[in-house]
């Protein structure tokens, strides 16, 4: 028995830990059998524990899209950075260092030997791994599992696995497309070397993780935001449903998740001279709408390689040195006078750039204050689920419920808010996509909205590429990266 738990431990070590090239290589698989890591998995439940609280930590480490010193690379609000340059809506502002230049200027995305392709798809493969490793262990993807530890352990694992697949379906595939071979899907340590699954295959694999992880997950009370539990599974599967056209189950899911958070109110949705730990920067600064996120504290030991370093003035690093990240010029004119959120991008050096330091800032407001960075990653807010909730209804016709669940977010930001009971069809589509870029601006998920709603973005005030460009342009997709090609004979 020691001989086992020593093996395991070694395969968490070099499975889930490692930051080398080859963790998505077959050796580690050999260091213990998928029928042992089921034999374990009973005995000591809280070896799976213990992975799967290393899968949250790999959310914010530096390194884990396989790099050392590269500062883009921290884990997933760094993807976050990736896909809202590639949606227009953030700009980088210069490039005196570097970082994000060729995102930026769409070089990246037709270039699969540009190391920006691989870090992503190493950092979810890598969870990937660990979840199977995790679910192997307790008897398989179809296991039956007795004791609630068990049920719980497996929600997680594939809620985290369904989230990986969800990310890399949206970053490495031009749109939604069933027909289309997108990514090779793993379920299990036994598979390797796989060949492309079709769109079908990968979003129904998401969609059945999920469903199972809501059901698994019934009664299970993580500590913090940090892991996921059953809302967390059901946010996600809102966003795999709205993906895939099931309207009805999308709003009905993020209903459910509407019904037990609250939206920040407009006071708090901007800097007002007195809330210093904001609603969108401190899980405790008011953020009763967050659904996921992680406490980030001195233990944690992140500093200027971090999404606060990369996006925020007020900590010390890029983007207040020279690498600002702003809202693109035409997005920010967007945004009437009356409505709360135009107050929270500013220029405090009055150099006519659309900084979001009023948003997203570390408490203090010192400009380049944050040495060690202590404010707070938010992944999931119930704002996320309106929006969801509205478009699902504006697709599946349902122009008055649309409107009615989206006043619930625009009556919180802007105070001449009676346009939106006129619209119908397609211009209350397009204005529910609207606020999704300006709401989540900054958070990784107008991406999505894109995607989904098949836009042409408008870029402005970008230091190259200030044109219109559609959703399915080959620059605005990630490259299957080289060394995965190179690596996989059944990749061509």
């Amino acid at each position: 028995m020691k001989y086992i738990l020593k093996s395991f431990l070694l395969l968490m070590a070099v499975g889930v830990f490692s930051c080398s090239d080859d963790f998505l290589e077959s050796e580690s698989t050999e260091l213990i059998s998928t029928d042992r890591m089921a034999e374990v998995g009973p005995l000591n439940a809280e070896i799976f524990n213990g992975t799967i609280r290393g899968l949250y930590t790999l959310m914010y480490q530096t390194g884990t899209g396989g790099t050392d010193l590269d500062h883009n690379d921290f884990g997933q609000k760094g993807y976050d950075i990736f896909s809202d340059m590639l949606s227009g809506d953030m700009v980088l502002g210069g490039y005196n260092y570097g970082w994000y230049k060729n995102l930026a200027n769409l070089t990246t995305t037709l270039d699969y030997r540009d190391n920006d392709n691989y870090k992503p798809w190493r950092y979810y493969y890598r969870i990937i791994r660990a979840t199977n490793t995790i679910i192997d262990g307790l008897g398989g993807n179809d296991a039956v599992l007795e004791s609630d530890d068990a049920k719980w352990q497996m929600g997680q694992a594939k809620t985290m696995r369904a989230y990986c697949y969800f990310y890399l379906a949206n970053l490495y595939a031009e749109e939604y497309n069933p027909a289309t071979p997108i990514l090779p899907l793993t379920t299990s340590l036994t598979e390797v070397d796989m060949p492309l699954s079709t769109g079908a295959d990968v979003w129904a694999r998401i969609k059945s993780d999920l469903e199972a992880s809501s059901t698994l997950l019934d009664g299970y009370t993580r500590e913090g935001l940090q892991g996921v539990d059953q809302d967390v599974a059901n946010g996600l599967l809102a966003y795999t449903y709205l993906t895939m056209g099931e309207y009805g189950n999308a709003a009905t899911t993020a209903q459910k998740l509407i019904d037990k958070y609250a939206i920040i109110p407009r006071d708090l949705a901007v800097y007002n001279g007195d809330n210093k730990r904001n609603a969108f920067s401190y899980i405790d600064g008011d953020g009763a709408d967050w659904i996921w996120g992680m406490d980030l504290t001195l233990d944690q030991g992140l500093d200027l390689v971090s999404w606060w370093g990369q996006v925020d003035i007020f900590t010390y690093s890029y983007a207040w040195a020279g690498d600002p990240k702003t809202m693109d010029a035409g997005l920010f004119a967007s945004i009437p006078d009356t409505d709360v959120r135009k107050g929270q991008f500013i220029d405090p050096w009055s150099e006519s750039l659309n900084y979001p330091a009023y948003k997203f800032y570390a408490e203090g407001l010192s400009i380049g204050g944050q040495r060690e960075v202590t404010s707070d990653y938010v992944y999931m807010r119930v704002e996320e689920m309106v929006l969801i909730k509205a478009e699902a209804e504006a697709f599946d016709n349902k122009d008055v419920d649309a409107q009615t669940t989206l006043l619930q977010l625009v009556s919180e930001r802007d105070t001449d808010y009676a346009f939106i009971s006129g619209l119908t069809g397609q211009a209350l589509k397009d204005e529910i996509y609207h606020q999704w870029r300006i709401e989540m601006w900054g958070e990784g998920k107008s991406y999505l909205a894109m995607k989904r709603n098949k836009a042409t973005i408008v870029r402005e005030g970008h230091i190259e590429y200030n044109e219109a460009i559609p959703y399915n342009d080959d620059r605005l997709t990630l490259d299957i990266p080289y060394q995965e090609i190179q690596d996989n004979p059944n990749i061509n």
